[in-house]
């Protein structure tokens, strides 16, 4: 890990909830924003106190910040100025800095525009999910189409170019031609970087216990079938890539120089750091990677919980006391081997691929020897390719990369 950080904001907050989503957000009372703010800029402004108490460690320079949720646009220009005075306060930002909001269409007021430019945020992620006004309605999103072009022509007269849109496969009422026509729009509007998402309902959403319970109030009885989706995605992957917006990552699109360097920190093992609310940080402690988790729980974010110890698990995972302030729960200590797996499912992300001499330098032949002939096996079946001491997935390798990294993944020995 190098001498900077990336920084993820949590902001829970939603107008309404989408039936597929279970994360850690909400339509919460607008009563619970302030104080949310509050203790979000409180945590981050002990940051590197929390840090040192815990043996972590948590560099000053931040080179990225992703303010993500939820619906970061909802907090309004004052909020906004309140954390980002509470980030510089704690942090040395680069003069090159990539600074992204997550926005819903239609729900970003012009003063909270106008004071996330004059913060330095360069760079807007619209999670539209679909161009088509039914299939957004379908899922719980407010925009519509018409609100989704309003608003990229509004962001880019006031500055910003550097815009992502969120497309979601495999939506109820979704067709071939609804998602083709989706990803021409896409397209078309000219944004330099597209995700692409492969339709993931929780158990425990709205549409997924109706998926269980095979009802249809939510269109659970409408969505398309898998073969459908993964013919459709990989129609996606052709067309966004003739259209010069190359596939870098498994859901993840851009033009030459947009790629978002924010994520890239996620499946590089690069340091980063998450405040708020379910907020996740992957940092140093010794020679050790440690990853660390926020409570997902609001009331318990806001409160002062009660800290406790646990011990080890194989060597691998401890519950350590949490810092009065921090809002840490859990540090979870990455040893040798489970930093070797995730090298190779996080970099088998990349279209880039994993360089196996790196893998050698950092884990050793025999670690590196002991899965060749996984790799091996994969290529025999179409989903790797291992050339030149470097493997990458292929096209229906991505499409299946679940049941390859499952098939990579071994059992964590103690180190």
């Amino acid at each position: 890990m190098d001498g900077s950080v990336g920084i993820y904001i949590s902001v829970p907050f939603c107008k309404a909830k989408c039936t597929f989503c279970n994360f850690a957000s909400g339509a919460y009372g607008r009563d619970r924003i302030q104080p949310y703010v509050n203790r979000l800029c409180e945590e981050i402004r002990e940051a590197h106190e929390a840090a040192e108490g815990m043996g972590v460690s948590l560099p000053r320079t931040a080179d990225t910040i992703y303010i993500g949720g939820g619906t970061p646009s909802l907090l309004t220009a004052s909020q906004h100025r309140q954390i980002f005075e509470s980030l510089r306060g704690e942090f040395d930002l680069e003069r090159d800095a990539e600074i992204t909001l997550e926005c819903a269409p239609g729900q970003l007021a012009n003063d909270t525009l106008d004071e996330l430019l004059r913060q330095g945020v360069n760079r807007i992620s619209f999670g539209v999910q679909s161009f088509v006004d039914r299939e957004s309605a379908a899922v719980g999103r407010l925009h519509t189409r018409e609100q989704c072009e309003a608003e990229l022509a509004r962001v880019r007269v006031a500055g910003l170019q550097e815009i992502s849109l969120d497309l979601i496969v495999g939506l109820p009422h979704q067709t071939e031609q609804s998602w083709r026509f989706s990803v021409e729009q896409a397209i078309a509007s000219g944004a330099p970087h597209v995700s692409v998402y492969l339709l993931e309902v929780d158990e425990e959403s709205r549409l997924g216990r109706e998926m269980l319970e095979q009802g249809s109030r939510y269109g659970a009885n409408a969505t398309p079938k898998e073969d459908e989706i993964a013919d459709w995605y990989e129609w996606a992957c052709a067309a966004l890539e003739q259209a010069g917006i190359a596939q870098y990552e498994i859901s993840n699109f851009a033009r030459v120089g947009h790629s978002s360097r924010h994520n890239l920190k996620y499946w590089r093992r690069e340091a980063y750091t998450g405040f708020g609310l379910d907020a996740h940080s992957m940092l140093t402690a010794g020679k050790n990677a440690v990853r660390l988790a926020n409570t997902s729980d609001l009331d318990e974010y806001l409160g002062e919980p009660a800290g406790g110890t646990s011990p080890s698990v194989g060597g691998e995972f401890r519950l350590l006391p949490r810092p009065s302030r921090r809002g840490n729960d859990e540090m979870d200590v990455i040893g040798h081997e489970a930093a070797f797996e995730e090298s190779l499912f996080l970099g088998l992300r990349l279209n880039e691929g994993v360089d196996l001499n790196r893998l050698r330098e950092q884990f050793g032949e025999p670690t590196v020897q002991e899965t060749m002939l996984a790799f091996y096996d994969f290529q025999d079946a179409g989903l790797l390719t291992v050339r030149d001491d470097l493997i990458r997935l292929t096209a229906r390798g991505r499409l299946l990369s679940n049941e390859v990294f499952s098939h990579l993944l071994r059992p964590v020995v103690a180190s």
